[in-house]
């Protein structure tokens, strides 16, 4: 029997948006056939139904198929009725019932572009979605839809107050650097640390001119702290140097932000197979002076590109998705990340598209995903504080 966090559980609620005589195959069904496709590799809607047809006989076990499978066109209309918000609100339940509340876990919130998705015809952008990651739980909390990275401005505040973010670090790119954002994430109850960039001009010149006067004193009498960290394999090394601050005199813009009492700096020299680059980075925020919180906070903000992005990417094509239709591009969006959250709550030692693989070959094993509570992946927030020195 399904158990209260098993995947299909929380969409069994969904209202039916069709005419009730056009509805020759149940809205179950056929959610349940999409997210189990997809989970076994499926990537569109025509290879959801291909895999129901070939999986018919297993289906009809826990599903009632009135009509058969349906054809990979009804797929497609069907998902473009359903309301992406509520599909949304599903999936967030869902997650709600695997996230372990963890005190200072770091909340990454980044966009992505699906590139293919725009269909110049009929003036329709690429989707681009906007993702909360909480990187302890390696879960996606929840995700807000836009036609335009640009866009992110507006779309931030609006997937902030879907989530429960109390006692968290909010971590934002130099898009979501704004004031109005800072200010939502202290009323929310978390901390904050957003990158600087040109969009805030003078507040990123305020905070490198301060590095550089600190740095020219050496931070002698000055609130800062200091870590580096260094990694390295496959002909890589790279070598991060993590500097806080908590002098705030010669940063005149820092009284506009609410709460904010550290800024921060990151330079990052990566030498490839003998060739070096070097970058540096700018922050504020209002997480004190604690370097190693700051790093932590950083690196995690790093990692939602590997643990969703490059996930998505590569073992899910999402970025060549056609699917095109504005609701159920956004549908499926979901069901990607539904799945590749109940993959890495999976214990079972594959990578994501392995996994994939071994739930369409393997009946037991995709039973496990669907029916059985995953397991819990999240990892102590307590950062080491090794080589850290304070000036």
């Amino acid at each position: 029997m399904p158990s209260d966090r098993s995947l299909l559980t929380h969409f069994s609620t969904l209202e039916d948006p069709r005419c009730a005589i056009k509805q020759r195959h149940r809205l179950n069904d056929m959610i349940a056939i999409a997210i189990t496709g997809v989970l076994c590799g499926a990537d569109g809607w025509v290879q959801i139904a291909e895999f129901g047809r070939a999986k018919q006989a297993w289906l009809e076990r826990f599903l009632e198929l009135p009509n058969g499978i349906p054809a990979h066109d009804t797929f497609g209309r069907v998902f473009s009725l359903i309301d992406p918000q509520v599909f949304e609100t599903c999936f967030r339940d869902w997650v709600a019932t695997l996230r372990e509340i963890l005190p200072g876990e770091v909340i990454a919130i980044d966009g992505k572009t699906l590139r293919r998705s725009h269909d110049r015809g009929k003036g329709l952008g690429a989707l681009h979605l906007v993702s909360a990651w909480a990187a302890d739980n390696r879960l996606v909390l929840g995700q807000i839809a836009t036609e335009a990275k640009s866009n992110e401005i507006t779309a931030i505040p609006k997937l902030l107050d879907l989530l429960l973010i109390q006692g968290c670090i909010v971590t934002i790119d130099a898009m979501g650097c704004q004031t109005k954002i800072a200010a939502q994430i202290i009323d929310q109850g978390a901390d904050y640390v957003l990158a600087l960039k040109g969009n805030q001009s003078t507040l990123a010149t305020e905070v490198e001119e301060a590095f550089i006067d600190a740095d020219a004193r050496e931070y002698v009498g000055l609130d800062s702290q200091f870590l580096e960290t260094v990694e390295q394999g496959h002909g890589r090394r790279e070598t991060r140097r993590y500097r806080t601050l908590g002098d705030l005199s010669g940063v005149s813009r820092s009284a506009g932000w609410t709460a904010l009492n550290m800024i921060g700096m990151v330079e990052s020299e990566r030498e490839i197979h003998g060739v070096t680059s070097r970058e540096t980075r700018y922050y504020i925020a209002n997480t004190g002076n604690d370097v190693s919180v700051f790093a932590r906070a950083v690196r995690a903000h790093w990692g939602v590109e590997n643990e969703l992005h490059w996930s998505l990417d590569v073992a899910f094509n999402e970025d060549a998705s056609r699917v095109r239709d504005p609701d159920a591009r956004e549908n499926l969006a979901v069901m990607r990340r539904v799945a590749l959250t109940r993959l890495k709550h999976d214990d079972t030692k594959l990578g994501i598209q392995s996994k994939r693989l071994k739930a369409a070959w393997n009946e037991a094993y995709l039973e496990k995903l669907l029916f059985e509570a995953p397991k819990s992946t999240a990892q102590s927030s307590t950062s080491k504080s090794s080589n850290i020195r304070k000036t």
